[in-house]
Order: C-alpha cells, then structure tokens, then sequence
C-alpha cells in the first residue's frame, strides 16, 4: 500500500506564497518512475487536476488557470512531490490532495489531469486564500 502525505498547507492573503510537499511510503513506491500529481477542489465542486509530472520524461502538464503561478517538481531522492504556489488568489482556495499512479503511461496523455488515473491518495491540506 502506497500513501501519499500533503502538507504546507495555510491560509495567506492574495499575492502570497505557498509550497505543498508530498511524501509518499510503501513498497515498490518510486517518485522517480510514477506518475504524480496535485489536484484540489473547492467546496461544492468536483476535484481538478492543478498540475501533473512524470519525472522520468521530464513531461508536465499544468491547468490553464495555474500556469506562471504554480510549478511542479520533485525529489527523486527524497520521493517528494511539491507544489510552488505564488501570486495566490481567493479562487485558489481549496483542499489540495495529492495523487499516484504505477502506470505512468496514463499520464503522458490528458489523462494525467483526471482522478480515475490516479491509484493513491493523499487526506488533503487546506490552502486558503484570503483578499
């Protein structure tokens, strides 16, 4: 069993800065060879994907709303996921959980940004942004 774990999460006013990690244990768990990403979801609306990567292929797919503000990475040596998050706005506001997947070839399509391609998740941490 593999279990993703959020945190960095807070509450910031418009304009600041967050970084979320993601660390994940388990067996055969690799950050390296799967594919991971972060996705949120505000209250009464359904989860998003917010950025994805396969670090193997150096490929990273981003949503439209969060491209030059958020940034993906990881540490392969640490298998740790993060999210970079500046200029944040109140519509960032959500909980932030992130997900993995073995089957990393699902996610060199669109696929990467929707919740069924992913097999693991994280309980989520709470970013919120106020005006």
């Amino acid at each position: 069993l593999v279990q993703p774990v959020e945190s960095g999460g807070g509450a910031v006013q418009a304009g600041g800065s967050l970084i979320l990690s993601c660390t994940a244990s388990g067996n055969n768990f690799d950050s390296s060879t799967w594919c991971m990403g972060w996705f949120r979801q505000a209250p009464a609306k359904e989860r998003a994907g917010v950025a994805t990567m396969i670090p193997r292929l150096g490929s990273i797919r981003s949503a439209s709303s969060v491209k030059g503000r958020f940034t993906i990475s990881s540490d392969s040596a640490k298998n740790t996921l993060y999210l970079q998050m500046n200029s944040l706005q109140p519509e960032d506001t959500a909980m932030y959980y992130c997900a993995a997947t073995p089957t990393w070839t699902r996610c060199v399509s669109s696929d990467s940004v929707l919740t069924s391609t992913y097999n693991y998740w994280g309980q989520g941490t709470q970013v919120t942004v106020s005006s």
